[in-house]
């Protein structure tokens, strides 16, 4: 099997259909076939085939899937790198992975070739691309590949340590990309909104990917923006929008926001989405979210809710099909329901392993289940919930204290529109347990630390609170807490 004969079997029978649009920019299903065809053979004729790894480094345009099924076409392996990338990043990651060659958007040329040091380099510039691929012959055949041979190499973002290369395999994603349109109903008539960056897993499996194994169109944002996406949201007449809390969060803000019944299909992932954000969307909006879970590792979707009578609020659903889920302790045996431990996953979505690095692959795959270092808890109908990231739990005074379930109640306030819990080192009490909040209205440190107190125990409430206007974001949208400021503008309580 190989992830690009989905295009195939899809052009063959939607060829003049629009598969990929950027404003009046577009691409037919047929002529994606064709030119990631042209790319395939433009690989062969440098010597690139099945094995050889492929760096591509664009940002959310339709050339993203030209060549992104051009090298999967020609049976080599896609390594996604962020095109925001410094040289010293992307040196890193061509290295580790020994690319054979590095595919950049012509915007960050200096940054790619700088960064290549040796690697051969090859820029997609708007217009001279295709009229290259046009002289270029086309390569109809689509390798033939084994279902666990590597399709795409992801890294992960270093959040926890030195990244590492996630190995997902062409069954990884195809079963996974599957699944998720299964889930979602998705067909020929829709429009997914194509907000999440491509290069990332959940945009590449879940807009990308899904949208094409539907027969779908996919209508592209440069890059996230609540008033651009809105507008296209209504222009294209988008059925479908997954993203990243912050990416709802920021809607809901937005002065131009109103009724968004249109959307049949709201999926969120990537973090916890705050439960007032949830209802929000319900009351304001009439429209419903439904919250999956997922890592790079698991290709990425491992468990969702479903929509309807089947959804609980603050829950990630159950397994996707075929994919087991369960709560363990730290001696890995299985947890009754209700009590908290580290959520394991086994099935087809499961990454191959870490590339070149089986040490750290043992690690987190022990005995066929992939470990994910996040805190969840199950209840007795069988929905799972996501606690917190273990890393991320803060020990105060020998207590335990999981900052999401303090986040959840500063997002009830008012004024609040985005917020960190996190633990900061204290002589006493090992460690003391500080707030980072972004306002939508004014509040005092001391009311929002007042408003805490009232709802939890006396233990869990931030001692400190620190405004600023945004807080850090990674590329794909998700809070940096490693790289909060340790503002002390107020005092402890």
């Amino acid at each position: 099997m190989n992830l690009a004969d989905r295009l195939h079997t899809a052009a063959a029978r939607l060829g003049g259909r629009a598969v990929l649009t950027l404003d009046e920019a577009q691409l037919t299903y047929g002529t994606l076939d064709e030119l990631s065809a042209r790319l395939a053979g433009l690989l062969r004729c440098r010597g690139i085939g099945p094995g050889d790894r492929v760096a591509i480094m664009l940002p959310n345009v339709p050339e993203f899937g030209v060549v992104y099924y051009g090298v999967l076409r020609a049976g080599a392996v896609v390594v996604p790198l962020d095109p925001l990338l410094k040289r010293r990043e992307i040196a890193a990651y061509l290295g580790d992975c020994r690319a054979r060659l590095l595919i950049a958007w012509h915007a960050f040329a200096e940054t790619a070739e700088a960064g290549a040091a040796g690697t051969d380099c090859f820029f997609v510039v708007p217009g001279e691309f295709r009229r290259l691929l046009r002289g270029v012959a086309a390569e109809h055949e689509v390798a033939d590949m084994e279902h666990d041979d590597t399709a795409v190499i992801h890294y992960t973002s270093g959040t926890t340590g030195r990244p590492k290369g996630i190995e997902l395999t062409h069954a990884n994603l195809g079963g996974n990309a599957a699944t998720v349109a299964r889930m979602h109903a998705l067909g020929v008539d829709d429009v997914v909104l194509g907000a999440l960056p491509l290069y990332h897993t959940f945009g590449q499996t879940c807009s990308l990917n899904a949208t094409v194994h539907a027969g779908a169109r996919l209508t592209l944002l440069g890059r996230f923006d609540p008033g651009r996406a809105l507008e296209v949201i209504r222009r294209d007449g988008v059925t479908v929008f997954q993203g990243v809390p912050t990416m709802f969060i920021a809607l809901l803000d937005h002065p131009g926001a109103s009724d968004m019944s249109m959307l049949r299909v709201c999926a969120s992932g990537g973090a916890a989405l705050p439960l007032d954000v949830l209802r929000a969307y319900e009351t304001r909006f009439g429209c419903e979210i439904v919250e999956g879970y997922g890592l790079s590792e698991t290709s990425p979707v491992a468990a969702t809710n479903r929509g309807g009578a089947h959804r609980r609020a603050g829950s990630i659903g159950w397994p996707i099909r075929g994919v087991e889920m369960k709560i363990v302790g730290d001696d890995g045996r299985e947890l009754p329901a209700g009590e908290i431990g580290e959520i394991v996953v086994r099935g087809p979505n499961v990454m191959k392993g870490y590339w070149n690095d089986p040490a750290a692959t043992a690690e987190v795959i022990r005995d066929g289940w992939f470990h994910t270092g996040d805190l969840g808890r199950v209840d007795g109908d069988g929905y799972f919930f996501l606690v917190d990231r273990r890393r991320d739990v803060i020990i105060r005074g020998g207590y335990t204290v999981y900052p999401r379930e303090v986040e959840e109640v500063l997002y009830e306030h008012p004024a609040v529109r985005q917020a960190a819990v996190f633990g900061v080192p204290h002589p006493g009490l090992g460690e003391e347990i500080e707030a980072v909040v972004a306002l939508r209205a004014p509040v005092t440190c001391e009311e929002l630390r007042d408003f805490v107190r009232e709802r939890v125990a006396a233990y869990k409430y931030p001692r400190h609170v620190s405004f600023v206007d945004e807080l850090p974001m990674s590329p794909t949208g998700k809070i940096l807490k490693r790289a909060l400021p340790r503002l002390r503008a107020g005092t402890y309580g």
